[in-house]
């Protein structure tokens, strides 16, 4: 099947030839793509996207998705696949494993969302175990649980080209969270890892603690997400002290944990001497005033590489924001911060209007927007952020927007590699 034949056709042909019914959603998609890519040259991200609320959805199932891999098994110039928000289950899982085993070219793989269980997890891991091409796997929101867990685990032990994996929300336990940990102490590849929202049920911390053991010998992995880890202040110390061996983290993500003032206070002497890290997530903690006055002195006089703090939703009030607004003032690195959520005074208000003004701080690199009613200053929110679109993209707009994922701008792992 030639390739000049384009997408949509080779699509409809083949589901002609086997007998099944099209899918005019996928048909619709692969004759924009084939607009996009007239001259079949540059390299293309096909997004099927089962959320898209710009045309008619009809959510990709398991035998639409045979029917797909079959011409994108033929089609080199196809580096991306979206197939977020659909319905393909462990039999779909089937069809992909297959065809990232005979395919080279897929550099980027998304199927955030759909229906995948362990079954699936573990054809997927094992085809992986060959693929020499793939560099980024989404698969963010299936619930393949401990067990899938333990075999991407397996999977990085032998794998040395996938360099991003998100494994958030897949309800992993205690042991597959150990596992990837130990894993990651001997693997070279990758670079961003993401273990958000595990499902634990002992509150000894024991997964931070082989999570910062393994910070202190891995030396290539520039992402750490563990949001919603029910890290406290116990577990921030130990991977802190990690962190003081670490050479190569860029971008820390502890957001929707339970650090307080305490768990900050190691943060902001790690801040002190730390010369690697760039990005900080905090938010939805409950640092309070004390903590952003922690994280104020170390970068107001010390740190002079973090280049964004997120501290949204802290319970922090005036004193501590004045205090991370006086750190701006000396600081010239920090050029991202966002603190919408918390307790805003006039003074606050005041004091990040003038940052604003003066142009220490860019309008699109914070999340506030100042605004006057009656000769006060108050604060309005902006859609701005470190990562606003991981779970989901605007249906207008520029396909990545940096002022909603900042950290993209920053730039620690890139999107699509």
């Amino acid at each position: 099947m030639s390739t000049l034949q384009g997408l949509c056709k080779q699509y409809l042909q083949v589901c002609q030839e086997s007998n099944q019914p099209e899918n005019p959603f996928i048909a619709h998609m692969l004759r924009e793509a084939d607009k996009d890519n007239i001259m079949l040259t540059k390299r293309l991200t096909l997004k099927i996207a089962g959320n898209n609320c710009l045309v008619p959805v009809q959510k990709i199932t398991d035998e639409d998705l045979h029917m797909l891999v079959c011409i994108l098994s033929k089609n080199i110039f196809i580096t991306g696949l979206d197939l977020r928000y659909n319905v393909l289950t462990d039999v779909g899982a089937k069809h992909i494993a297959k065809f990232l085993q005979e395919n080279s070219s897929l550099r980027y793989l998304n199927l955030m969302f759909n229906e995948i269980g362990t079954s699936g997890a573990e054809l997927i891991a094992k085809a992986l175990h060959r693929n020499e091409a793939l560099l980024y796997l989404r698969m963010t929101g299936n619930k393949i649980r401990n067990k899938g867990g333990m075999y991407f685990a397996s999977m990085l032990q032998v794998n040395s080209t996938l360099e991003k994996l998100d494994l958030g929300d897949c309800d992993l336990g205690t042991q597959s969270l150990v596992a990837m940990a130990t894993v990651l102490n001997q693997n070279k590849a990758i670079k961003a890892v993401s273990l958000n929202r595990p499902i634990l049920y002992s509150q000894e911390e024991d997964t931070t603690i082989h999570i910062a053991l393994m910070l202190k010998n891995n030396s290539c992995l520039v992402e750490l997400h563990l949001c919603k880890h029910e890290i406290k202040n116990f577990g921030v110390e130990r991977l802190c002290e990690a962190l003081y061996e670490n050479c190569s983290l860029k971008y820390l993500d502890l957001s929707c944990n339970k650090v307080t003032r305490d768990g900050v206070k190691f943060l902001g002497e790690l801040l002190k001497r730390n010369k690697t890290l760039e990005i900080l997530d905090l938010h939805s903690n409950r640092i309070e005033d004390d903590g952003a006055i922690y994280l104020s002195e170390a970068l107001a006089l010390y740190n002079g590489t973090l280049q964004a703090l997120a501290v949204a939703s802290n319970n922090i009030s005036g004193k501590g924001l004045l205090a991370l607004s006086d750190a701006l003032k000396t600081n010239t690195v920090l050029s991202y911060i966002y603190i919408w959520g918390n307790k805003f005074d006039e003074a606050t208000c005041m004091a990040f209007s003038d940052l604003l003004k003066t142009g220490r701080l860019k309008p699109n690199c914070t999340d506030v927007d100042p605004y006057e009613v009656d000769g006060h200053i108050y604060l309005a929110e902006l859609s701005h952020g470190l990562k606003k679109h991981y779970y989901w993209t605007p249906s207008y707009g520029p396909a990545v927007n940096k002022d909603a994922n900042a950290s993209l701008a920053i730039g620690a792992v890139s999107e699509h590699l």
